[in-house]
């Protein structure tokens, strides 16, 4: 009653966030960036003691309650402006697509408008910038087909809406081989005789380009692999997964808490080196496919057994490993009692990616039949509970006196192992 009746407060306004231009003082960018502000601010006052009401101030069950509802509810309004940035900015990715494509295209005529210095203009020249024009007019089409789903980037996003570090690999080796025959068949169609015609033919030999081929069916397969292997272990809850609120490109080289992870880095370095090797090759002989090196080619095929590897021994089951009677100093030592607070201590309680605070107050522990909410306890910078290995929750009333067992719900919705306590009156 007393939590209810301290808990006042002002609505938030109607426009703080909810549209998505972006770009006005009430737009999504700057509602989430406000909405974020304001939660830090009442995180850090509640964890120096300041705001709690005097209708809850002299039970500390009742200043914990309303402290955790408060904040679970302006972390909801921080998810809510976020998810309206993350769809705004997933609005405006084709725009940068078209502008992005357009910086590219000039790049390249600058490139070969210098090497043509005293060399001349030839028509591989012409044929590659054709190509490049065809792929990045495909490109650009298709972020505007697709541009309230990502644009461009709506094949390499994840389930979990963040970049796909498999798929992006995949698409840049599908994009390039895409332009190298583009830039074949320019020269082809610019061919005055049949001698010439003969060899940009015999240029699409597997002999030619096996490497290459080779390359881009494994990091291919790889993608398609990796996706499969991500949902079996979801599914199987072997695998928590957050959704994200925008992909971001850090989510190439670090995993679902923004970690850097070797796997991922080593793949996606090693194959932009394999890239860039192998576009110096077609620009040298942009007569035939390139022709990668299997020693450069078996380098690209061990990075990515590794990141397959990596995907394999990600993740692993949240644990309960034991449940003590949570002991404040003073208190006297005894059995476990209905409204006393244990202390549940285990691993993997906080998904990669669930360390926000409307994350946080997802997670649910079951006493028996009872679902008891984890409260929130901020510090300076963060919170104290829930943990990745404890967090505290208290015993509630309904619990019956006897053997009960304990068992959490992490915000993925992924179970723990059950945990028998007993509950004594």
């Amino acid at each position: 009653m007393a939590v209810q009746e301290a808990r006042q407060g002002p609505e938030p306004g109607a426009h703080d966030g909810g549209c998505a231009c972006g770009d006005c003082p009430h737009g999504a960018r700057e509602g989430h960036r406000r909405a974020v502000a304001a939660f830090l601010v009442k995180r850090d006052e509640f964890a120096a003691g300041q705001g709690l009401p005097a209708a809850v101030a002299h039970s500390a069950s009742a200043s914990r309650q309303w402290v955790s509802e408060e904040l679970t509810q302006s972390a909801e309004r921080v998810a809510e402006r976020g998810r309206a940035e993350g769809e705004s900015w997933l609005s405006r990715v084709w725009q940068r697509t078209a502008c992005t494509v357009g910086a590219a295209v000039v790049a390249l005529l600058l490139v070969q408008s210098l090497t043509a210095i005293g060399a001349g203009w030839t028509a591989a020249r012409t044929a590659g910038l054709l190509a490049a024009l065809l792929v990045g007019g495909a490109l650009t089409a298709a972020s505007w087909l697709h541009r309230a789903r990502g644009g461009a980037l709506a094949p390499v996003i994840g389930e979990d809406n963040r970049l796909s570090t498999s798929r992006v690999v995949a698409a840049a080796w599908v994009l390039f081989v895409a332009y190298a025959v583009l830039v074949l068949v320019g020269r082809l169609a610019a061919a005055s005789g049949p001698a010439e015609r003969d060899a940009l033919i015999s240029g699409l030999d597997l002999a030619r380009g096996a490497g290459a081929v080779t390359v881009l069916a494994v990091v291919c397969a790889i993608a398609v692999l990796v996706r499969r292997v991500v949902g079996l272990r979801v599914l199987g809850q072997r695998l928590q997964k957050v959704r994200a609120h925008r992909p971001r490109a850090a989510d190439l080289l670090t995993d679902d808490a923004g970690r850097g992870t070797f796997a991922d880095i080593q793949y996606v370095v090693i194959s932009v080196v394999a890239l860039a090797f192998a576009a110096v090759r077609l620009a040298r002989r942009p007569d035939q496919l390139p022709d990668l090196p299997w020693g450069l080619a078996v380098v690209v095929l061990v990075s990515a057994a590794t990141y397959l590897a990596g995907k394999y021994a990600e993740g692993g089951r949240p644990v309960i490993l034991s449940v003590v009677r949570s002991r404040e100093a003073g208190d006297l030592d005894g059995p476990i009692r209905t409204g006393d607070d244990i202390e549940i201590r285990g691993a993997g309680f906080v998904p990669p990616g669930a360390q926000s605070a409307d994350r946080l107050s997802r997670m649910v522990v079951r006493i028996g039949a009872v679902h008891v909410h984890v409260p929130l306890v901020p510090v300076a910078g963060g919170f104290s509970n829930p943990t990745d290995a404890v967090l505290t929750v208290p015993v509630p009333a309904e619990v019956e006196p006897g053997r009960a067992e304990v068992q959490v719900i992490t915000a993925a919705g992924v179970e723990t192992n059950r945990y028998a306590i007993d509950v004594t009156d």
